[in-house]
């Protein structure tokens, strides 16, 4: 068998379940690193940390870069790079994603482990940040070609995960049956089941009620507490959501179950708009059967960036980095922006933003959602005792409002930014705890 470069072709539509970018509104940003630790630095500054704490924070503690061959249907061989980037743990285990895409790359796995390390802080869960990526794109492969490939990606980086040390959850590319895999492939080698090794895994292995669409519905908590905020009810607001996958396709939902009127979203392939509100039952069918929202008879066709310029109260990017950016800022006539993605608004897109009077939720409160309710189903497994939806949804909805206003509280009180705001504070809870433990040895 041969080994071939790793880079795949795109085939196919991406799977409807998927995060994707519109057309037209690609990231902008090639260094999401920068970014983070531009937010990073800028937080140190407020809290006056030493230099040294500010360098052991924008450094991760641990990194692991692995192969990972693959063997394809067809008996070839392929060498994907694998990474696994554990940024902190200073109060408690490493907790992040793993993303299957063609555009992984360590500095971008960086910068998500950084934030996750900031939401988790910001959100009070007890868990460090980690990421993970395989640069891949999982259209161009069978379900059979994928599970070999984390099987081999998790046996690569068994020496650094576990419950108590590193829980991985699915993200861009990957489920709940990813983590399916994943969670055998650790329990076989460790002789016995471990349901809390993954999160975000099936109900009939241990998931929580509620996980699945848990980013979404903070996401909405977060959006309707914003548009209170400016003056604005639910039912008099409209919405246009960038990303029609695992967060916006909820998210969409959810808003317009609370009276949103969501006139326009987006995929990978282009747009479609509706002046009054779409009727999402009707275009989650067409998605489901075409797997994108293009062609969808009940609106308007349109540009993929022209999105991000429409005249809504309320703009939720929730697909990829770096899609507010300098060239799509000065568009944007939302009043407000709630992140639903990782690291959606690049710094200059942030500060034209802020010039404009928009008011931003950043990400690692908007979209947290996800890892209160990783948590909840971390914290089942290891009790073996399962929660209730209604039990889980009462408390992500107290956590989400509770850093809402934690988070508002702060930027009022200092003149910061809900970003600024956001990151002071979950970096003054994280460096808080560092200085308890102390330094070792």
């Amino acid at each position: 068998m041969s080994i071939v470069a790793d880079s795949v072709v795109a085939a196919g539509r991406l799977d409807a379940a998927s995060h994707a970018h519109p057309s037209g509104a690609h990231p902008h940003t090639a260094d999401p690193l920068a970014d983070a630790r531009t937010q990073l630095a800028e937080a140190a500054g407020i809290l006056g940390l030493p230099d040294g704490l500010h360098r052991m924070l924008a450094t991760p503690r641990r990194e692991l870069t692995v192969a990972v061959p693959l063997r394809l249907d067809s008996g070839e061989t392929r060498l994907f790079t694998g990474h696994r980037v554990q940024h902190n743990f200073s109060r408690g285990p490493a907790k992040g994603g793993l993303r299957y895409s063609p555009n992984v790359s360590l500095d971008e796995v960086r910068a998500l482990a950084m934030w996750m390390t900031w939401k988790c802080a910001l959100l009070d869960v007890p868990y460090g940040g980690a990421k993970g990526g395989v640069a891949i794109d999982p259209r161009a492969h069978s379900t059979a070609e994928l599970e070999r490939l984390t099987r081999r990606y998790t046996s690569e980086i068994l020496p650094i995960i576990g419950p108590e040390r590193d829980i991985p959850a699915p993200d861009i590319g990957t489920d709940e049956q990813t983590m399916a895999w994943m969670m055998d492939t650790y329990s076989v080698n460790s002789g016995y089941t471990v349901p809390g090794i993954v999160t975000g895994k099936p109900i009939a292995l241990g998931g929580s009620l509620g996980r699945a669409s848990a980013t979404s519905r903070g996401v909405t908590h977060v959006a309707l507490a914003a548009l209170a905020h400016v003056g604005l009810r639910p039912e008099r607001s409209t919405a246009a959501v960038q990303g029609f996958g695992k967060v916006g396709a909820d998210a969409a939902r959810f808003l317009a179950e609370a009276g949103v009127a969501v006139e326009a979203v987006s995929d990978l392939y282009g747009a479609v708009h509706r002046a009054g509100g779409l009727d999402l039952e009707a275009l989650s069918a067409h998605v489901r059967e075409t797997g994108t929202v293009v062609g969808f008879p009940g609106a308007d066709p349109i540009d993929g960036q022209a999105l991000l310029g429409l005249d809504v109260d309320l703009l939720v990017p929730a697909a990829v980095e770096g899609v507010l950016h300098a060239g799509t800022a000065e568009a944007v006539r939302a009043r407000v922006v709630v992140e639903g993605a990782n690291g959606p608004t690049t710094a200059d897109g942030d500060r034209i933003l802020a010039e404009r009077g928009v008011l931003v939720v950043p990400d690692i409160l908007a979209n947290a959602g996800g890892v209160i309710v990783s948590y909840f189903e971390w914290v089942q497994a290891n009790q073996a005792y399962w929660w209730r939806a209604d039990e889980v949804e009462s408390r992500l909805e107290e956590r989400m409002l509770n850093a809402w206003s934690h988070v508002l509280g702060y930027a009022e009180a200092r003149g910061l930014s809900l970003r600024t705001a956001a990151t002071a504070l979950a970096v003054e809870r994280v460096a808080e705890a560092h200085r308890l433990r102390g330094l070792y040895p």
